[in-house]
């Protein structure tokens, strides 16, 4: 006995800025766009939850009232292929905050906090796209 996985059609094929604007909150939670593919990722792990929220309320601290430091929302670095990243933590221009996307013009931090297996990620292809981006620190 065999079990077929179905799988959706958007994993398939490259998504535009269009068509993932239209998608959900809930939708886009878990999932990065990289050159206009959907890249799941899993749930963190408590510690690295624990560790982000503990860095964005130190940032959100030190920051003033120019910066807004949030957790979990996606960054537009590229449209076409689309390229949107999740960092781990954001420090953005407070006069920003209704302004979706929001864009690495918006962003002076990124944050990522490494785990096992995402080590590759977080401290090579996540670093070239937002140097790309001109994201000014990471």
């Amino acid at each position: 006995m065999s079990a077929e996985m179905i799988v959706p059609a958007w994993m398939h094929a490259q998504i535009t800025a269009e068509e993932y604007d239209s998608w959900s909150e809930e939708q886009c939670a878990c999932i990065e766009i990289v050159d206009g593919m959907v890249v799941v990722s899993p749930s963190a792990p408590k510690r690295h939850n624990r560790l982000a929220r503990m860095l964005a309320n130190a940032l959100d601290a030190a920051g003033g009232p120019e910066w807004n430091v949030d957790t979990d929302f996606d960054v537009r670095l590229r449209d076409v292929p689309l390229t949107n990243r999740r960092p781990d933590v954001v420090v953005y221009r407070a006069d920003t905050i209704d302004i979706v996307p929001t864009r690495p013009e918006h962003v002076l931090l990124v944050v990522e906090v490494v785990s096992p297996g995402s080590e590759t990620t977080d401290r090579v292809v996540k670093v070239d796209q937002y140097a790309k981006a001109a994201i000014p620190a990471y």
